[in-house]
């Protein structure tokens, strides 16, 4: 498996166990990250309050009000979960493109299924009012509904206008695999021999 295309390419399609796969990939190396993380910061003495990883932190970036002053209390932190989050947010943006092209869908999907309810989260502190709720029940619908369809539903039969078909090539590759060991020509099918074993030749009595 070509894990370069997998998490930082947004060409071609992958199928459902590719996805998984990738999360899962993606999911041991965050863990890792972030242990190899607080040993560091406990290793220079910095004092660790909380530490997370978390591609919806990019949403904070719109916000003015996550712009205080003590962000800069830890710069080395600060800046870890900058390039953490920054990295974390293209692999899934990857993993989710190619998947929604293995579905046959544009990536400007992401606006409706990603972006648009993280918007809302994040500003969701605003005053209540009417017209915001049609707007949380999407927040939480659609993100739902995308992550059903990038990790549930099949793919497009065939190759479709995004590349050929993920599930047909592993097909193809395992008929390969088969062709190329010919089981009738790993045995060898030896003949019983006519005569006797030990080469003993029977007398018959006279």
């Amino acid at each position: 498996m070509d894990w370069t295309r997998y998490l930082f390419r947004f060409d071609g399609r992958i199928g459902r166990a590719g996805f998984w796969c990738s999360l899962i990939f993606v999911l041991c190396s965050m863990i890792l990250l972030l242990l190899l993380s607080l040993s560091v910061m406990s290793a220079v003495g910095s004092e660790v309050k909380s530490f997370n990883l978390n591609a919806e932190d990019v949403f904070k970036i719109v916000d003015p009000a996550t712009y205080r002053w003590s962000l800069l209390d830890n710069v080395p932190v600060l800046l870890l979960k900058v390039v953490a989050t920054a990295l974390t947010l293209w692999i899934d943006l990857a993993i989710m493109v190619k998947r929604l092209h293995d579905r046959d869908k544009s990536a400007w999907w992401l606006l409706a299924y990603f972006v648009l309810p993280g918007l809302f989260k994040q500003f969701a502190e605003l005053p209540d009012t009417y017209w915001m709720l049609p707007l949380a029940l999407a927040s939480m619908v659609l993100p739902l509904w995308g992550f059903i369809e990038t990790g549930f539903l099949r793919g497009t039969k065939g190759p479709n206008r995004f590349g050929p078909d993920p599930a047909a090539e592993v097909a193809s590759a395992s008929s390969r695999a088969g062709q190329d060991w010919d089981q009738g020509r790993e045995i060898e099918i030896v003949p019983p021999s006519a005569s006797p074993p030990g080469g003993m030749h029977v007398k018959r009595g006279a």
